[in-house]
């Protein structure tokens, strides 16, 4: 038997988390971390700032949870992807691992959120402590088990999976910054999906063992 719609009131509660989660979001990269009111966060959501408070301790707790949403569940798939594919091409995981991460949070709002961290870092270091962790540190082990698989088998030249994550994810939150900050200036027409598949294709060529 079919179960009955739910209430409205009753949607509109289920859906609060989400809202106030983009919300934050916005304000986050908007304004910083500093400058981020969960008072305006409710506002910007359409709720009372004692609703928020039901959801989120504070503003710590909120801004990890934005972090959460947008980035680490993005983090979470792929690595559940790559367990699941022991047989695959690490050549093909690894274009596949780079390029989400670049379609499903460099080239989105949730980009400003790596500016936020590495401009406000200094001042807030519980929460650069919490995006090391959750973001970068988990990130890079990805890349880098990516990697010692393809040295194992062969596919990939061997070289120090530590040192060439870092080679290979630099370019890529350049270009994340170099989005978020400079492309509403730039007036030369750049193509960041250009950018990447010229990347790409340099990595390919750099990783593969000599004949």
């Amino acid at each position: 038997m079919q179960s009955e719609p739910k209430p409205r009131w009753e949607r509109r509660k289920d859906a609060r988390p989400q809202e106030l989660l983009a919300a934050a979001l916005d304000l986050f990269v908007d304004r910083g971390y500093a400058a981020t009111r969960l008072e305006d966060v409710a506002r910007r959501a359409g709720v009372s700032k004692g609703t928020l408070y039901l959801y989120f301790e504070n503003k710590e707790e909120l801004f990890k949870a934005v972090v959460r949403e947008n980035i680490v569940d993005v983090i979470g798939k792929a690595e559940s992807d790559v367990a699941a594919a022991p047989e695959a091409s690490c050549r093909e995981l690894l274009r596949v691992m780079l390029l989400k991460w670049w379609s499903e949070v460099a080239s989105t709002r949730a980009a400003g959120l790596a500016k936020l961290i590495m401009a406000e870092a200094g001042n807030f270091p519980e929460i650069a402590r919490f995006y090391n962790d959750e973001v970068i540190e988990r990130g890079n082990a990805l890349v880098a088990s990516i990697l010692r698989r393809g040295a194992a088998n062969g596919e990939f030249v061997a070289l120090d999976p530590d040192i060439m994550t870092r080679v290979l994810t630099a370019p890529v939150i350049m270009l994340m910054l170099w989005s978020h900050s400079f492309f509403p200036c730039d007036t030369q027409g750049f193509d960041p999906e250009a950018f990447m598949d010229a990347f790409l294709g340099l990595v390919e060529r750099g990783l593969r063992p000599p004949p």
